[in-house]
């Protein structure tokens, strides 16, 4: 593995606090309307007009109807994952709580990201699971039935 500047892991515990973070505060989005579907559109529809501004700002073009065509549909997922993550986050949250939520989806994305690593899927490097990477993750795994009993 290349070497990796510490800044950038620092930039990605910040996105783990912020999806902690975010978890909450869509919970409270989801108590003030009293719908987990209203809430996710809300919270996206907010992401959106931010991203819409920002793209304005730094005047970025939209893709040409040829060029998005040639993007592989599978491609076109992210929006619908997104939209999945968040509805389900605003729904479990309030019943398993900050780290019995947090531990569970770190879980599957390094589930999901060792399967990807290893077939070199989605665009990902072509890296092989180890005994150490199978070994964290059984920790972990572990660690999200430690968290589940109260």
């Amino acid at each position: 593995m290349k070497e990796v500047s510490y800044a950038l892991f620092v930039l990605a515990i910040g996105v783990g606090i912020s999806l902690a973070s975010q978890a909450g505060i869509n919970a409270q989005l989801r108590l003030a309307l009293a719908s987990p579907i209203q809430a996710a559109f809300f919270s996206f529809l907010v992401g959106t007009l931010l991203l819409g501004a920002i793209m304005l700002i730094q005047g970025e073009a939209l893709p040409s109807w040829r060029e998005a065509s040639a993007i592989p549909w599978w491609a076109w997922l992210g929006g619908f994952l997104g939209a999945f993550n968040i509805a389900m986050t605003i729904y479990l949250v309030p019943q398993l709580g900050a780290v019995a939520l947090t531990v569970s989806v770190v879980c599957g994305q390094l589930l999901a990201a060792l399967l990807y690593d290893q077939y070199g899927m989605l665009g990902y490097p072509k890296l092989e699971i180890s005994a150490s990477r199978m070994l964290g993750a059984v920790f972990l795994l572990l660690g999200v039935i430690m968290v589940a009993r109260k």
